[in-house]
């Protein structure tokens, strides 16, 4: 699996060495970051620009590639230890998933279960800036299947939803799951049933909705927080 730019370059040199098969630099760097490259006794390539476009596949690189590992997907029995899940349901965009990563592992929500039978994973650890590799994440294919066992278990299910209740005025349970529908057309009428509760931002500026990333990070402060 490659990946590529200088954050996450650097992000996965200091956190997940063991993870790092072979390292490609395609520009000149200062003396302290080739230290840091050196040190790490990976082995290192050279690569002229056009054959770092082709490794990142005309992505911006930066001058900074590596082989990693293949990513390893948590079984969905792990996630049910955990007392925060997040669920994104229908939701398509790797920059979406990688930014609702990066947002949940900074508030501390370690588990993802995205409803899908395969995701861009390279995308949403690039997104992410590296975060996706600290977490738990889990694919299911039956999200409805998935949501009545976490019921099962004690989990309190939240909707998101333009027309939820504000989540400013809500006590949030202990143990819980966060669904997040897709980009256009968010959740069915089918999951929202489903969910104990719907919860939604109110906006003080009449508009139709905000990008999902964006409302799960202010749904998601507001739950940790409260």
């Amino acid at each position: 699996m490659i990946i590529y730019g200088k954050q996450i370059f650097f992000y996965v040199l200091a956190r997940h060495k063991e993870q790092i098969e072979e390292l490609f630099l395609a520009k000149e760097c200062d003396k302290a970051s080739f230290t840091k490259i050196a040190q790490s006794g990976v082995k290192i390539k050279k690569l002229d620009f056009k054959a770092a476009q082709a490794l990142a596949k005309g992505g911006n690189h930066q001058g900074f590639l590596m082989r990693v590992k293949d990513f390893t997907f948590t079984p969905f029995h792990e996630l049910k230890k955990d007392d925060f899940i997040v669920m994104l349901y229908g939701i398509s965009d790797v920059g979406n998933i990688g930014s609702i990563a990066r947002t949940a592992y900074v508030f501390g929500v370690k588990s993802l279960l995205i409803v899908g039978s395969s995701v861009g994973i390279e995308g949403i650890i690039r997104t992410s800036a590296g975060a996706a590799m600290d977490m738990k994440i889990t694919l299911v294919q039956d999200g409805l299947s998935a949501l009545n066992e976490l019921k099962q278990l004690g989990f309190y299910l939240y909707a998101s939803h333009k027309d939820g209740k504000d989540i400013c005025s809500l006590k949030t349970k202990d143990k819980k799951v966060l669904i997040m529908g897709s980009e256009g057309f968010g959740l069915t009428q089918k999951v929202i049933k489903k969910c104990d509760e719907s919860v939604g931002i109110k906006m003080k500026s009449e508009f139709d909705s905000l990008n999902v990333s964006a409302a799960f990070a202010i749904l998601c402060d507001r739950m940790v927080n409260e």
